[in-house]
């Protein structure tokens, strides 16, 4: 197995966001999603409150770790969240996972950020944070969503 590195991406990194979206499904195991335009992609990875990793081999991304930095009204100024981790599955439980999470805390670090939460979907996704230092601290109720379109819908 190739080693792996770890690094952020930024402006001039559109092209690797694309792979993964159109990889999606050996990363997350969910269906491929639509590349964002390269002007969005753009804007995406130049917004500083956008966090983005990939872990690479041989130049191409092996994995991947999304956070974003939220600014609060009260206590802390500022917090993460830990939005979306994946690693394509010949990778898995080689040690990728926990450099990306590694990152995302030294990150932290350099910006004096203490508070990071993430929502784990399925048992090995929360056995795969519990493992990684975090707990759950509070058992959340139900997401709800909405898609913003006309006026009166």
């Amino acid at each position: 197995m190739l080693p792996f590195t770890v690094r952020r991406l930024g402006p001039g990194d559109e092209s690797a966001l694309a792979l993964v979206a159109r990889e999606e499904t050996d990363f997350t195991g969910e269906a491929p999603s639509p590349p964002l335009a390269h002007e969005a992609a753009h804007d995406y990875l130049s917004d500083p409150a956008v966090w983005h990793w990939h872990a690479e081999a041989d130049g191409q991304p092996v994995g991947f770790l999304m956070a974003y930095v939220h600014r609060q009204r009260h206590g802390e100024a500022r917090h993460v969240m830990f939005d979306e981790i994946g690693v394509r599955e010949g990778w898995r439980r080689r040690g990728v996972g926990r450099a990306l999470v590694d990152a995302l805390h030294t990150q932290m670090r350099a910006e004096g950020i203490e508070e990071v939460w993430v929502l784990a979907d399925n048992p090995e996704a929360q056995a795969f944070y519990e493992n990684c230092g975090y707990a759950v601290d509070e058992l959340q109720g139900v997401m709800l969503s909405r898609q913003i379109g006309d006026p009166g819908g």
